[in-house]
């Protein structure tokens, strides 16, 4: 039987007992994994607050973790439905998801950088290319292409040479990096193996998929500097 809006258990407990982790998306009223869903709570001011870490008190509303999908819960009203009371969800409740995403994605990082899972440098992601198999390459999304360009031609051998392809992450300016990692002049940067790594990871491509729509980190070759839908199209309009 599919959940309801009406369902107080589906929307913040889930409806299967003892499986993996599910909940109903008042979105695409259908039932989802949690990691494909963004989990919201009402504050003490009555504003919607967008619990990203799942960790804050109070009944949830979950939301498919798209953009696209938060905008249309705002835009139907469906946070005071689900809620069944009256509450503050105005038009930057999407850009407040993308900026704690993004926010926990370069605290993420951050940790990955004091666990030494992170060289910088164009030398030293050039020798880590070489010899430390490295989980991922960081780029600065201002940062010039043509050492991204002899990085990729370095990563298009590595994978002639039948090693695994990496993706190359182009989400962040240079100060964002820069402040994460507490160096100076990130551009190039070249992630380790390890859990803090995997940790930023995932994080980052939860962040990525709330802005693009799309489930897989982006490969070496098609390098993930895509901007936020709203700066590359104009919203779709209600039904």
């Amino acid at each position: 039987m599919l959940a309801t809006l009406d369902d107080d258990n589906a929307l913040d407990s889930g409806p299967h007992k003892g499986a993996a982790p599910e909940r109903f998306c008042v979105v695409a009223r259908a039932v989802k994994p949690v990691d494909e869903l963004i989990r919201f709570v009402v504050g003490p001011d009555g504003a919607v607050v967008p619990d990203v870490k799942r960790n804050l008190p109070g009944r949830g509303l979950w939301i498919t973790a798209t953009r696209d999908a938060v905008d249309t819960a705002q835009r139907r009203k469906l946070f005071a439905r689900g809620f069944k009371r009256e509450v503050r969800a105005d038009a930057e409740i999407g850009a407040l998801t993308d900026r704690l995403l993004e926010r926990a994605a370069l605290d993420a990082l951050s940790i990955a950088g004091k666990a030494g899972s992170v060289v910088s440098g164009f030398a030293k992601v050039e020798a880590a290319i070489d010899r430390d198999n490295p989980v991922a390459l960081l780029h600065a999304s201002d940062g010039a292409e043509d050492g991204l360009r002899k990085l990729k031609a370095l990563l298009r051998r590595q994978a002639e040479a039948e090693k695994p392809e990496i993706p190359v992450i182009r989400a962040f300016p240079g100060a964002q990096l820069d402040l994460a990692l507490g160096r100076s002049n990130v551009i190039h940067a070249a992630l380790l193996a390890g859990p803090a790594s995997q940790g930023f990871l995932t994080r980052c491509q939860r962040m990525m998929r709330f802005r693009t729509g799309e489930t897989d980190m982006p490969a070496s070759h098609r390098a993930s500097d895509k901007e936020p839908r709203e700066r590359i199209r104009e919203r779709n309009t209600d039904e």
